[in-house]
């Protein structure tokens, strides 16, 4: 029997980074997270920037712990992360500014103000991706206008994944399926989009070449390796954007599925062979996000549990900190279909006081807020999976396929409430599995990059072989239509 193949996978969320040991004997692929850290962005007067120089460290200490729990074996690494944030570096690699969270509010009014240079139609047309305040492109604006002095003195932009492994290898360089997310690249293409860059007045010259998921990067930098212990590890541009290293995961068979990718966002989407960029994907507000393999993930970006995790904040500052356990045990005894919220409404994005938001919402829409933590818990819950039933719809009218079966991958895919909610509003088959796709995703990856897996249908044939799967059927019935029309009226409203 041959050697087990040993990889390491570093999947950096926006709450919370993870460094998990792989070890694929051809057959099956076996994971053990390593080690867990918090990913806390820093406030200053500038702003809210990522802590990149503290998760940096967290990745070499990680690859120390990974060479010694494998023995020295490991063959890979690959690291993938959140997308839309991005760094700056000078001609000698030197960084310029510690990079911002996408939550910032230096974004605020951009993207209108850009939409007023250059249509809505032509920014789509060249991208194809969805209409966010937060996206790369608008960020970039922000940056312009108030330290215009940082763009001119860049020479290489990098996505958070690229900082970091060029901080590992010293390549510079742009993985595909995250410098899709920016709104920056020509659709379809591995081409930024110089000319609808120049139209806004952003610098092309500091974009460099884009690299294909799966591509061998180079071995750990000598300093690098030598603290880690690990010469002779070669590191790979998995999936780098985590949302398309889940989907590589997804344990489908056929076309006929969706897929909803849960975490901080959820990502609610289908896989086409090649972009989708009509009039009626543009008023769906849809987003044709580069996959594996030659495929487009078509999808939306829903805010995900992001609210979960703004409400248990709070309740953590203003006391003990609840588990998500015990909250989800709250809201399956907390009462049904009661108040609903529009996940993706602007309140929501950046807030503070996340029960506070969620209240204040309720009392705009004519809805009587819950009056238990659990009450409050089970309301977002139900409104997302509501909201899933009606990205899903709109990816059916777009797509023109009928999509029979959900699979919920990612964090979500632990809350069994959710998933089983999923099932129920969406009137569909929910899969739940594998609970950590994105680093399953990232690992077969770096196993295709080493020729030890062939193609985007045989790792999923090992992800189905490798991992436990749980089916929740739907249940309810009428129920949930009537509960459907209320959510939607309640979405108008807020938005009127």
């Amino acid at each position: 029997m041959a050697a087990e193949i040993h990889g390491l996978a570093f999947d950096l969320g926006a709450e919370s980074g993870r460094v998990v040991l792989g070890g694929f004997d051809g057959c099956r692929l076996r994971t053990r997270e390593l080690h867990r850290f918090p990913n806390v962005p820093v406030r200053i007067p500038a702003g809210e920037h990522w802590d990149v120089l503290g998760l940096f460290r967290e990745i070499t200490q990680g690859l120390a712990r990974g060479g010694v729990e494998a023995g020295g074996t490991v063959a890979t690494v690959g690291i993938d992360t959140w997308g839309l944030d991005f760094a700056l570096l000078a001609r000698d690699g030197t960084l310029l500014g510690s990079p911002h969270t996408y939550r910032d509010h230096r974004t605020q009014g951009v993207m209108a103000r850009a939409l007023e240079r250059v249509p809505r139609e032509r920014v789509f047309a060249d991208t194809g991706i969805q209409f966010m305040e937060i996206n790369t492109l608008y960020q970039l604006l922000a940056l312009s206008a108030r330290t215009p002095e940082i763009l001119d003195a860049a020479r290489t932009f990098l996505m958070i994944p690229d900082l970091f492994n060029y901080w590992l290898t010293g390549e510079r360089a742009c993985e595909y399926t995250d410098a899709t997310t920016t709104q920056c690249l020509r659709v379809g293409t591995t081409t930024w989009a110089r000319e609808l860059l120049e139209a806004l007045g952003l610098p092309t010259r500091v974009f460099p070449a884009v690299t294909p998921p799966g591509s061998i990067l180079g071995p750990l930098l000598g300093p690098v390796a030598d603290e880690a212990g690990m010469r002779g590890v070669r590191v790979v541009a998995p999936a780098c954007h985590d949302t398309a290293s889940a989907v590589v995961a997804v344990p489908a068979v056929g076309h006929h599925f969706a897929y909803i990718s849960s975490g901080t966002w959820s990502l609610v989407g289908v896989e086409l062979p090649e972009p989708l960029v009509s009039d009626t994907a543009r008023e769906e507000n849809l987003s044709n996000e580069g996959g594996v393999a030659g495929t487009i993930r078509l999808l939306k970006n829903v805010m995900g549990l992001w609210l979960l995790q703004g409400c248990r904040r709070a309740w953590g500052a203003a006391g003990e900190l609840p588990s998500y356990d015990t909250l989800v045990g709250e809201a399956e005894r907390a009462p049904g279909l009661g108040p609903l919220i529009d996940p993706d409404h602007p309140s929501f994005l950046r807030a503070d006081d996340m029960p506070g938001a969620i209240h204040a919402y309720l009392a705009r829409t004519g809805q009587t807020p819950p009056t238990s933590r659990g009450g409050i818990v089970r309301c977002v819950l139900e409104s997302l999976a509501l909201q899933y039933r009606r990205v899903i719809e709109s990816l059916e009218r777009v797509t023109g396929r009928s999509l029979s079966t959900i699979h919920m991958v990612g964090g979500g895919a632990r809350n069994r409430l959710l998933c089983q909610l999923t099932a129920d509003a969406t009137r569909r088959v929910v899969t739940a599995g594998p609970i950590e796709a994105t680093t399953v995703g990232n690992l077969a990856m770096q196993l295709m990059a080493l020729g030890a897996l062939g193609s985007l249908r045989e790792i999923r044939e090992v992800v189905r072989r490798s991992f436990e799967i749980h089916t929740h059927e739907p249940r309810g019935g009428d129920v949930w239509e009537t509960a459907y029309a209320g959510f939607l009226r309640a979405s108008a409203s807020a938005r009127a």
